[in-house]
């Protein structure tokens, strides 16, 4: 039987990087910690604001704080794809090819601006993020371990941005939007970053990583939290199955099964910067919005009548019933953690006594 996770140092070592990133970064504390989360469920994540909300900064002083090496790369519309992950170069004294590895052969990929670049850029990423590996030549080249792509877009722009393809899109574990910050954040921004910006240091190191990752990856899941995640997904497919007809017009295409491993993958990455070795529908919930949002298509027709993806999903949120479970009987083991008959305050039989995703 495997041995229980010690939560205490593992939630200790995560509220340790979470600290220092905030100690540059003023609010946005739900982003932070979905990029954690990212970190932690080794999937990649896509942030998207308007210019100036800190998105390569967040980027930035994660890679610094986690210790990992980071490469940055700026998307542009005459990027090749051996911009991205390298290209062989022929030696004259040796009359042979050398592999000439690309910025891509890091821990921390920025993607600054990544819709900017045309298809075959956008292809030559997509491999690297989804089988984290690269084809140079015939030869395959292992990417380095952990491995995360943090792409910044910008969605107010028109000109000289590419769409990303909708496959591309369901590679990325999530999608995190940023807004502005409350005025007395602002206060504080101003007032912090208009001398001597604060600097991040290394809190922790990749082997402390990897073993957060494999923490997440131990983080029980009763069947029932399981299946509200898939039921979520579900409902963006057929919604007329769960009392949500009126949506059927709206959606030209719903997530994919991507979308159910992600969420519990996400969600046990939540738990456990929570704090905990079990997974609640709290949790599931609370990262949903970011991992449907860039996985749903809208039709025309919601595009006419002006229904965004964040109305979709409040509706979906608020209607798909999560099962009422409680917290594992301690001490818990992992893989056969049992469940108590009083139900958990943080968990609720109806997703709508949660109200709408926080944005």
């Amino acid at each position: 039987m495997d041995q229980p996770i010690d939560t205490t140092a593992a939630a200790t070592t995560v509220q340790r990087l979470l600290f220092e990133m905030k100690k540059v970064i003023v609010g946005q504390d739900r982003g932070i910690e979905r990029m954690v989360a990212c970190l932690l469920a080794n999937g990649h994540c896509l942030l998207e604001s308007v210019p100036g909300l800190a998105k390569t900064l967040s980027v930035e002083t994660l890679a610094t704080a986690s210790g990992g090496s980071f490469s940055r790369i700026q998307f542009t519309p005459d990027l090749l794809p051996a911009d991205v992950v390298g290209t062989r170069i022929y030696r004259s004294s040796s009359e042979t090819f050398d592999v000439e590895l690309g910025p891509v052969f890091a821990n921390f990929v920025l993607a600054d601006e990544i819709n900017r670049a045309p298809a075959k850029v956008q292809s030559a990423l997509l491999e690297a993020m989804a089988e984290r590996h690269v084809t140079i030549g015939g030869i395959r080249h292992d990417l380095d371990s952990p491995f995360l792509v943090l792409a910044t877009q910008n969605p107010i722009e028109s000109e000289g941005v590419y769409p990303l393809p909708e496959a591309q899109r369901d590679r990325f574990l999530m999608k995190v939007v940023l807004d502005y910050p409350s005025p007395a954040e602002e206060v504080e921004i101003v007032q912090r970053m208009g001398t001597t910006p604060p600097a991040a240091q290394q809190v922790l190191d990749l082997e402390q990583i990897r073993s957060l990752q494999a923490a997440t990856d131990s983080v029980f899941v009763d069947r029932g939290v399981l299946e509200y995640a898939v039921n979520l997904v579900l409902c963006t497919r057929t919604p007329e199955n769960f009392g949500l007809a009126e949506l059927r017009s709206f959606v030209e295409l719903g997530a994919s099964p991507r979308a159910s491993i992600g969420l519990v993958r996400a969600g046990r990455a939540l738990a456990l910067v929570r704090g905990r070795t079990y997974l609640t529908p709290q949790d599931v919930f609370d990262v949903a919005p970011e991992i449907l949002r860039h996985r749903i298509l809208l039709s025309y027709e919601a595009l006419a009548q002006d229904v965004d993806v964040e109305q979709i999903l409040t509706r979906i949120l608020s209607t798909v019933p999560a099962p009422r479970v409680g917290e594992p009987a301690e001490p818990v083991a992992v893989a056969t953690g049992t469940w108590t008959a009083n139900p958990s305050p943080a968990a609720t039989g109806d997703g709508a006594a949660w109200g709408a995703p926080n944005q």
